[in-house]
């Protein structure tokens, strides 16, 4: 491209002084919470390690860490992990494409086929405070 094509395709306030590009969007990580139907936890930890972790992966959701609780009543029903989005708007394209997703929905029917293995899901978004250490 020109150099002269450049500057014109681009707006006018983004050559004055002062003038600030759109910055890029904030990454933003998911904790999900997964509440299993009655003894299926077995069922939904081998669905995430046989699939789905792939297909979030697929889909532009990095996998961050999963953790399942040490004490009961949770440690029988209970999934916890965190997705990494590059931002809130990419979160919610990738997880209308993961649903989307032939793979995903072959998978969810053939692990359903004995009932639904999750009965409820939370999902809270989260950014990085200023303070926080790195993640690796």
């Amino acid at each position: 491209m020109k150099r002269r094509t450049l500057l014109q395709s681009l707006p006018a306030a983004a050559l004055l002084p002062g003038a600030s590009w759109p910055s890029a969007p904030a990454t933003v990580y998911e904790l999900r919470i997964y509440h299993a139907a009655e003894g299926k936890l077995d069922d939904l930890l081998k669905r995430f390690r046989d699939h789905t972790m792939k297909i979030f992966e697929k889909h532009g959701m990095k996998n961050v860490a999963y953790w399942t609780p040490a004490d009961d009543p949770q440690k029988s029903n209970m999934l916890v992990y965190i997705l990494e989005h590059p931002g809130r708007e990419a979160a919610t394209a990738n997880w209308k494409s993961f649903e989307e997703d032939p793979e995903w929905q072959t998978v969810k029917k053939a692990t359903e086929a004995n009932g639904k293995i999750v009965e409820r899901v939370e999902a809270t978004f989260m950014v990085l405070t200023d303070f926080s250490p790195p993640l690796r």
